[in-house]
C-alpha cells in the first residue's frame, strides 16, 4: 500500500480470498483501518500494521483463518468487537501496554491460540473476548483489569491456569 494513502476504507479487502500478503510501510499516514477492512480474506498469511495506526475498525481480520500472527501496534488503545474473531491460524498474541479494553468477540473462535499476553493497561475483558479458543492453556489476568465480562473465557476446553489481578471486582 503506498505512502499516499491515509486510511484504508471499511470492507476495503474484504472477501479477497486471493490476497496473501498486505505491507504497509512505516512512512505510510495511514491512521486507521476500517472495520471490515480485510475481513473473511481467508489465503492472508502476512500483514505488516505500522506503528502509526492507533485505530483497527470492528472485524477488520475476522475469518482469516491463514493469518498465523499478527503484531499490534504499540499505539492501538481498544481492539474492536471481533478483530480477530474465527483467526484460526493465530498461535499467540501479545497485546500492547497502550489498549486499554478487548471489544466483545475480540479473538473468539481463535481454536489455535495458545498464548496470550494482555498489556498492563486493559482494565476490562469484553463479553466473549477469547471465547472458543480450545488451545489456550493458561491466562495471566493484568493487576488494571477491574472486569471479566460474561463468557470471557467460554469453551475454553485447554484451560489449566488462570492467574486474577488484584483489582478484578466483577466476573
Amino acid at each position: 500500500i503506498p505512502d499516499s494513502i491515509t486510511s484504508i476504507a471499511d470492507s476495503s479487502f474484504s472477501y479477497c480470498f486471493n490476497l496473501t500478503t498486505v505491507t504497509i510501510p512505516d512512512s505510510s499516514s495511514i491512521t486507521s483501518i476500517g472495520d471490515y477492512a480485510f475481513s473473511n480474506c481467508s489465503s492472508l498469511t502476512s500483514i505488516t500494521i505500522p506503528d502509526n495506526v492507533t485505530n483497527i475498525g470492528v472485524r477488520a481480520f475476522d475469518n482469516c483463518p491463514s493469518l498465523p500472527s499478527i503484531t499490534i501496534p504499540d499505539n492501538v488503545t481498544s481492539i474492536s468487537e471481533r478483530t480477530f474473531d474465527g483467526c484460526t491460524g493465530l498461535t499467540s498474541i501479545s497485546i500492547p501496554d497502550s489498549v486499554t479494553s478487548l471489544g466483545e468477540q475480540a479473538f473468539s473462535h481463535c481454536s489455535n491460540l495458545t498464548s496470550i499476553s494482555i498489556g498492563e493497561s486493559v482494565t476490562s475483558i469484553a463479553w466473549r473476548a477469547f471465547s472458543y479458543c480450545a488451545n489456550l492453556t493458561s491466562v495471566s489476568i493484568p493487576d488494571n483489569v477491574t472486569s471479566i465480562d460474561d463468557y470471557a473465557f467460554s469453551s475454553c476446553t485447554g484451560l489449566t491456569s488462570v492467574s486474577i489481578g488484584d483489582s478484578v471486582t466483577i466476573i
